[in-house]
């Protein structure tokens, strides 16, 4: 057990530092390609943040775990809406001038309302995996094609900020791809590893310990980023980070794991845990959408958030160990 839990706090410490430097490279990357950083924002930085989630899951899924795949994914979306997003609008209220952002938040519902019906039947098929994979292929290209009409854009602005202030050659950004990718693979399947561990030695599934452990841990670089993003006055980023996030692990983490895997869904995913994941992203919406002007995010919307989270947690927690 000991040794699990060590694990499990190796796994994560690594995973959180291969992250970063993995987007780093990535967003790098690229620039020096001559993508616009519209594009980056949009598409590398929003794989990026999920890359820990995506391969924790794969990882899973090729273990015979899909609970702690299927529980990191809609897990991870919940902390970065309740838990990140609360924490950062807490700090500071956010203000949302994107019009990216605003085109994705309706994007997030519709993708949140698949994810609801593929799991209401109990089960998520390799066929249904597919059509995630294949929704994600067209987001994609529409998020490309969008990126490549250069508008100006609020959040496009902030990347390039972001990116001028931290200059990188191509050769160094490519060598931190290179150890970010496979310093995550190492961390996540280390990770898993002492979470199958440690969800044995307590006799809980592992859908739980996906949700909590696995999740929280997952989601640490996009709330790191949140924070560094905030302290530098760009909202957008912070917004972009956990749209992105959750599209890509609805779609991307989800898709892989279930390609990989066909999960089996408790009822509780559909009952509790969707229902959850459904109310925040319905709530995000109508937060940060702006129907008379800007979006925003304020303190006591914050507030809000954070507390469903905790008190979510505590639910998830008190009838496990209850029951």
């Amino acid at each position: 057990m000991g040794l699990a839990v060590l694990a499990v706090l190796l796994g994560l410490v690594v995973l959180v530092w291969s992250a970063d430097r993995f987007v780093e490279g990535a967003a790098a990357t690229a620039k020096h390609l001559g993508m616009s950083p519209l594009l980056i924002g949009m598409v590398i930085m929003g794989f990026g943040t999920s890359a820990p989630e995506m391969v924790v899951s794969v990882m899973a899924a090729m273990d015979g775990s899909p609970g702690i795949a299927l529980g990191n994914a809609y897990g991870s979306n919940i902390a970065n809406i309740a838990l990140i997003l609360g924490f950062t609008a807490l700090l500071a209220p956010l203000m949302v001038h994107s019009q990216v952002i605003r085109r994705e938040l309706p994007i997030l519902l519709m993708v949140t309302a698949v994810a609801a019906f593929q799991v209401s039947d109990g089960e998520i098929t390799r066929f249904e995996a597919i059509v995630l994979l294949v929704l994600l292929v067209g987001l994609l290209g529409w998020n490309i094609y969008q990126g490549r009409r250069g508008k100006v854009d609020a959040l496009g602005g902030e990347v390039e900020r972001e990116l001028a202030a931290h200059p990188m050659p191509m050769k160094k950004a490519l060598v931190w791809v290179a150890i970010g990718l496979l310093l995550l693979v190492a961390s996540s399947r280390l990770l898993v590893w002492g979470a199958v561990d440690i969800a044995q030695f307590f006799g809980v599934s592992d859908l739980v310990i996906g949700l909590t452990v696995v999740a929280i841990g997952t989601s640490l670089p996009e709330l790191a980023s949140s924070i560094a993003a905030l302290r530098k006055n760009e909202h957008d980023m912070v917004l972009g980070n956990v749209i992105g996030s959750n599209l890509f692990n609805t779609l991307a983490v989800v898709g892989l794991a279930g390609v990989i895997h066909p999960m089996a869904a408790e009822p509780e995913v559909f009952t509790r845990d969707m229902l959850v994941m459904g109310a925040l992203t319905l709530a995000l919406f109508f937060f940060a959408y702006g129907f008379r002007g800007p979006g925003r995010i304020n303190r006591i919307e914050g507030g809000v958030l954070l507390a469903a989270f905790f008190a979510y947690t505590a639910y998830l927690l008190s009838t496990t160990f209850v029951a």
